[in-house]
């Protein structure tokens, strides 16, 4: 007798407007105009955004000649944020606290060691054609349309910022449909929500989901969901770098390691060492060794090696642990510096990653398949 496993799972992504985005655009722009100048510059870059104000902190080791509040004002102005009126703009106050890097961190960096402590998580599995689970897919290609609207004002009357959210229903461990999605999203008070609504589920809603064969009917359809929203970004929710984790990686369905990923230079393994272990998680499905897979890799601040580096097929391996073991260790080399050589990280490509996720996008060197 075969029973029907009923269960949903929703994930949510957020525009390149939402406050904590616009901490990791600034916080990655640094990153990679550091590593323009010198590749093998070293960077931890917290940036917070609120009202009228941003404020930059951290610590750097480069050969770099760095204008922090410039590049702040850059990515502001770049996300939308052009209108003083709205008490965050690119002219809001900037406050610059960079210092340099611990000389104590420094020891264990300078001689290819990882550059702070922590378990990383990678993983991939079948559900859509990035090798990526379907509610954190769909959700950030929402956003991005979202985003898109507002910037070839399709839709003039957006504001930045926003938010996705998607539930999925699944019969069996299969998705089945989509059976919520709910948008988020600023408007200027000329336009009614009824005519927002009406427009998300025309230009942004039913063009995304159609694209993945699936469809909803508008009563399926939440927008601000409290009926009003005129005033988003750090005017109105304070912004910080990091703070969308799970947004970043796989939406909640899969663990994520301990730390974030924006603002630091890819000897930080909470950074590189997550972006080595989705290589290998998605190298091993796309190759029908297994079809989910959970790679597991932690460090010690210091270790040029992984103290921990194991696998997870949750039941569904084609081959043994040990071939799928032997695969990993023949297309990636874990240390620090075979992840930094073998991905070629060090290298400015991480503005990019600041928005819609860090996985499942063909751009970045960890989603190759081999």
């Amino acid at each position: 007798m075969v029973t029907n496993n009923i269960t949903t799972f929703t994930s949510e992504s957020v525009c390149s407007g939402h406050p904590d985005k616009i901490c990791d655009a600034i916080s990655d722009t640094i990153l990679d105009a550091v590593l323009t100048q010198d590749r093998f510059g070293h960077v931890a870059c917290e940036t917070m955004a609120g009202y009228n104000r941003v404020v930059i902190a951290g610590e750097v080791k480069a050969k770099a000649k760095i204008d922090f509040a410039s590049i702040a004002r850059e990515q502001i102005k770049r996300l939308g944020y052009t209108d003083p009126n709205l008490h965050f703009s690119d002219q809001s106050s900037i406050e610059v606290y960079m210092h340099a890097q611990s000389s104590e961190i420094a020891v264990g960096v300078d001689h290819k060691g990882a550059g702070d402590q922590g378990m990383m998580f990678g993983f991939a599995c079948k559900e859509t054609p990035q090798f990526m689970p379907l509610p954190i897919v769909l959700a950030h290609a929402l956003t991005k349309r979202i985003d898109q609207v507002r910037e070839e004002k399709v839709l003039p009357y957006l504001r930045p910022d926003g938010k996705s959210q998607v539930t999925v229903k699944y019969k069996n461990g299969q998705a089945v449909e989509v059976e919520q999605v709910v948008i988020a999203v600023p408007h200027k008070e000329s336009t009614k929500l009824e005519q927002v609504k009406k427009d998300i589920y025309k230009y942004v809603v039913t063009p995304v989901l159609e694209q993945y064969g699936y469809k909803i009917k508008t009563k399926d359809l939440i927008i601000n969901g409290t009926g009003v929203w005129h005033h988003g970004g750090p005017a109105a929710d304070c912004g910080v770098t990091g703070r969308k984790i799970v947004v970043d990686t796989y939406g909640g369905y899969a663990r994520v390691g301990g730390g974030c990923f924006s603002g630091k230079d890819p000897t930080k393994v909470d950074r590189s060492g997550a972006y080595a272990a989705r290589f290998l998680a998605k190298n091993i499905v796309a190759q029908k060794l297994a079809e989910k897979a959970e790679v597991r890799l932690a460090y010690f601040i210091g270790a040029k090696k992984p103290t921990m580096q194991d696998i997870e097929t949750f039941g569904t391996a084609k081959k043994s642990q040990k071939v799928i073991k032997s695969f990993m260790e023949k297309i990636l080399d874990t240390s620090v510096a075979g992840i930094l050589e073998g991905l070629d990280l060090q290298r400015p490509i991480y503005l990019p990653t600041a928005s819609y996720g860090h996985f499942g996008r063909d751009e970045f060197p960890w989603e190759r398949i081999v």
